[in-house]
């Protein structure tokens, strides 16, 4: 079986406070330890480079890695020239001779947090780097070798305007940058954002002001040349991410490291949400799993089907019954509700309307 492989890295030099992520202080023993569970747990997966679709670095902060531990990482797991390998950094992380080093260890795309490139704006969300250092790590990445970039960018933020965003876009769409996923700022439980969220929603844009940010990126975006081809994706032709595809498309994928989740056969899993634990688990021949489900089979295909249609070419229901399973009659009916309210249109595949992309939520909930 094909699959993904998804590596969370953990670690990071400050937790930013809107983040829900799991993620650890940088230490150089915690990454050795992590190093070495990583290897003995990728041996338990029998996962052949064959079988390998994709390869994703996630956390945290996979750049504070180290080169040399990503060598012994990458040699072990040794995914195919052809893959896409795709690594996440924040912009002080990077300078050209890391990116350079791992561009030559097979990595071939670089997901950078810059999230806005207004200094105010990223004060305001706890980053630790500059607009400016943004610029300058992105165009580092392109120096690289690295002909296949992507970068965050955060919307309806406190005390962001229509002008700002305005601002952050046209900085963005002047760098080297193949792909971009844009976010709105959501408030997690547990973070110090969520705690603060009554204060800090008042600063943020209203409603109004949010979708004139939303029409504006999609116009300025797609002006440049990066086509919107998901819910909050942008891509130039041939560029969109290919492992964030298998998840849209609910293809199976595997998990090391602490927190990471899989999906197997309408199996989803997670590692250990916590560091020293995983590090037992691994070191003492036991399963890192701390949390499974099998979805039931018409919870399962509605929440495929849901996710799928984040997927701006639509999903063509017949193949996607040959993947799944056959779709439930009562699924159906909400189709096509949904199509007569003018969320989702239906030709040869089935796909999101201008309001159904607007109204996403709507479509998601109609379908669970």
């Amino acid at each position: 079986m094909v699959k993904g492989l998804y590596v969370h890295l953990p670690f990071c030099t400050k937790k930013c406070p809107y983040c829900h992520f799991f993620v650890i202080k940088d230490a150089t023993s915690k990454k050795d330890q992590l190093l070495t569970a990583l290897l003995d747990h990728h041996k338990t997966l029998h996962l052949p480079s064959s079988e390998i679709a994709s390869l994703y670095f996630g956390g945290g902060t996979p750049t504070l890695f180290g080169l040399k531990r990503f060598e012994t990482l990458l040699a072990a797991i040794n995914p195919r020239e052809e893959i896409e390998v795709t690594i996440e950094a924040n912009p002080e992380t990077i300078t050209f001779d890391l990116m350079k080093g791992l561009r030559s260890l097979g990595i071939n795309r670089v997901s950078i947090g810059v999230q806005s490139l207004i200094d105010l704006e990223l004060k305001i969300l706890g980053r630790t780097h500059t607009a400016r250092e943004s610029e300058i790590a992105v165009k580092a990445a392109a120096k690289a070798g690295f002909d296949n970039i992507t970068i965050d960018l955060m919307m309806e933020l406190p005390h962001q305007t229509l002008e700002s965003f305005e601002t952050t876009l046209d900085r963005a769409l002047d760098l080297p940058i193949t792909h971009l996923s844009l976010y709105n700022l959501t408030f997690e439980e547990s973070t110090p954002f969520y705690r603060k969220r009554k204060q800090l929603q008042k600063a943020c844009p209203s409603s109004s002001v949010g979708k004139e940010m939303l029409d504006l990126a999609i116009a300025r975006i797609e002006g440049a040349g990066l086509k919107r081809y998901e819910i909050s994706a942008f891509a130039k032709e041939g560029q969109e991410a290919v492992h964030n595809s298998r998840y849209w498309r609910g293809e199976p994928f595997e998990a090391l490291g602490p927190s990471a989740f899989g999906y197997i056969d309408g199996r989803r899993f997670r590692n250990h949400r916590n560091f020293p634990k995983y590090i037992d688990a691994i070191k003492n021949g036991q399963s890192p799993i701390d949390f499974e489900e099998t979805l039931l089979d018409n919870e399962r295909i509605n929440e495929l089907l849901m996710v799928e249609l984040r997927l701006f070419k639509g999903v063509d229901l017949d193949e996607f019954a040959k993947r799944h399973g056959p779709i439930p009659h009562k699924t159906h009916q909400s189709l096509d509700s949904l199509v007569k309210d003018g969320y989702l249109e239906e030709n040869e595949r089935i796909r999101l309307t201008e309001r159904g992309r607007l109204f996403y939520d709507t479509v998601a909930e109609a379908i669970i």
